[in-house]
């Protein structure tokens, strides 16, 4: 490829159908790396699609300005047409509409603030806990990390226990993406959400929704209710992250059994636990894509003006350059800078909440469950843009009322 008289770089390429990177993307990525901090991902109906997959280069790609986030993916036919106001969330904006935005809700979802609210999710993972059969195999996926966080948000919303049955449904139909069950499920959510945001508007609870109503006191602003709207469609997005990262961090320490008997024997280790999953498991293969404003150089290698480039976290987070024997799942490992949670101007608003809630879920099912163990074969999904299992097939084996008082 030229560009205004000169040969590009020659860049890695590969090809996300291949059965091999589908089976094993950290070994497709680790290879390219070496040779090279972008490489040219091919898909059927993309067209020119760049990947940054080292750390460094990533990072400065994720906040550099020009780099764009352009559309929205729920732009489509299948959304009901009075809903699409609704579907451009901030994490699909830039420059000053997202950080006006961002400056709105960034308060409600501070760490000191997830903390406070960790008491009620312990709540709701032990009656989830409590719900599961304790006799047979079950479904953790479906059972356990999938109703989870639209529990959560149903709870930092402030919708009544009466519709949250349906809000589990809700998040199921989202979670697959299209479907009869998906366009019906659209409309729903944004009516419960307005009735919610009717409700604190007259009387202000202390849920989230309250507190992202509120005018803020610097200057006055505040959210319209679209916007809120627009914010409680852009939760239920984000709670599918949880979903897959509980799932798959279980699924990993299922397959580590060394790492599991090392958390079980230290609790303390779970929030550095929480980190190295999210590192080592990330549901998030690659980043929402960019578009440079103008021609850009990343790593030597010349990106032209409105092309597509994403970040590849997967490979980012396995990066030799940044994490000490990366390829290998440890739960001590001093935190480090992963890009699971993006980086940037765009960085997940979400990440303290994701992290407590996927701390306390993995905490209770392994206290409560000292001799969990698959009960079947936890396989991912054959999906290039999220790394997630069909299936969570588990045997839960209930501690013995001495364990429990232990």
């Amino acid at each position: 490829m030229k560009l205004e008289g000169k040969v590009m770089t020659e860049v890695p390429e590969i090809d996300l159908t291949d059965p091999a990177v589908l089976a094993d993307p950290f070994a497709a990525y680790a290879p390219v790396r070496e040779k090279s901090p972008v490489v040219r991902l091919v898909a059927p109906g993309l067209g020119p699609f760049w990947a940054v997959t080292r750390h460094e280069e990533a990072r400065a790609m994720l906040a550099d300005p020009r780099m764009e986030i352009r559309g929205s993916s729920f732009m489509r036919p299948d959304v009901p047409e009075h809903c699409l106001r609704y579907m451009r969330t901030m994490s699909e904006m830039n420059g000053p509409e997202h950080s006006r935005l961002r400056r709105l809700v960034a308060p409600a979802f501070t760490p000191r603030r997830a903390a406070e609210f960790a008491p009620r999710i312990e709540e709701i993972v032990t009656r989830l806990l409590d719900e599961l059969p304790q006799d047979e195999p079950v479904d953790l996926l479906a059972r356990f990390a999938r109703p989870l966080p639209m529990e959560v948000i149903c709870e930092l919303v402030g919708i009544p226990a009466a519709g949250r049955p349906a809000w589990r449904e809700y998040g199921a139909a989202i979670a697959a993406g299209h479907g009869e069950k998906f366009a019906q499920a659209i409309p729903a959510i944004m009516e419960d959400a307005k009735s919610a945001i009717a409700g604190v508007r007259a009387e202000p609870r202390g849920d989230l929704l309250s507190d992202l109503a509120r005018i803020n006191e610097e200057d006055g602003d505040r959210l319209s209710d679209d916007e809120l709207v627009t914010m409680v469609w852009l939760l239920v997005l984000a709670g599918q992250t949880p979903t897959n990262l509980i799932a798959n961090a279980v699924a990993a320490l299922l397959a580590h059994p060394a790492q599991l008997a090392a958390l079980r024997a230290d609790p303390g280790l779970m929030p550095r636990a929480v980190e190295e999953l999210a590192r080592w498991c990330t549901p998030q293969p690659m980043t929402v894509p960019r578009f440079p404003s103008e021609d850009v150089e990343i790593g030597g290698v010349r990106i032209p003006e409105g092309e597509r480039v994403t970040a590849s976290i997967l490979s980012a987070s396995r990066d030799e350059r940044v994490f000490g024997d990366p390829g290998t799942l440890d739960i001590t490992r001093e935190p480090g800078p992963h890009l699971a949670f993006g980086h940037g101007p765009h960085f997940c608003v979400g990440a303290s909440l994701a992290r407590v809630q996927t701390g306390i879920a993995l905490g209770a099912l392994l206290r409560r469950f000292p001799r969990l163990e698959l009960a079947g074969e936890a396989a991912y999904l054959p999906d290039p843009g999220t790394l997630r299992l069909a299936s969570l097939p588990v045997t839960l084996h209930p501690a013995e009322p001495a364990e429990r008082a232990g």
